[in-house]
């Protein structure tokens, strides 16, 4: 299998907001940007698309290092939360709703499909293409203000 690193990250302005998120697929010592965003939407929401949207670039299984700044999409996926979320019904250890369940209704079958290896970075610190993401994110989201 191929092996493909995506760097994500996702902006809002306000929260709820105007949003946008930002990827970077490498491959074989090339690279690919995404990005989008919408009018209003969270933090999260927009983390989440941009592991979505670059996921559903890779046109075979693959081995992929996903790097981001989330804790709650790499933590999420990572210590298997999500799957006991999806297990009692959407709705996480305390009882309360799980949020964003259509989104990860539309990740969980992608993370499926490839070999996946999750890496925290810190946000706005020394990791490049992370913040060469958060300047996409960023411009996404200033399109809907």
């Amino acid at each position: 299998m191929k092996t493909v690193t995506i760097y994500t990250d996702g902006a809002c302005s306000g929260n709820p907001g105007p949003g946008g998120w930002g990827a970077i697929l490498e491959w074989n010592g090339a690279e690919k940007e995404l990005s989008g965003g919408e009018a209003n939407t969270t933090n999260n929401r927009m983390e989440l698309l941009g592991v979505i949207t670059a996921l559903e670039a890779l046109r075979e299984p693959c081995v992929v290092e996903l790097y981001s700044d989330s804790k709650y999409v790499i933590d999420a996926l990572e210590k298997r939360w999500v799957y006991g979320w999806q297990a009692r019904g959407w709705k996480k250890a305390d009882k309360k709703p799980a949020l964003n369940v259509d989104l990860w209704q539309r990740l969980l079958p992608l993370v499926e499909r490839h070999e996946m290896h999750y890496h925290w970075v810190k946000g706005h610190a020394d990791n490049e293409k992370n913040n060469r993401c958060d300047k996409m994110a960023v411009a996404e989201s200033k399109k809907y203000q």
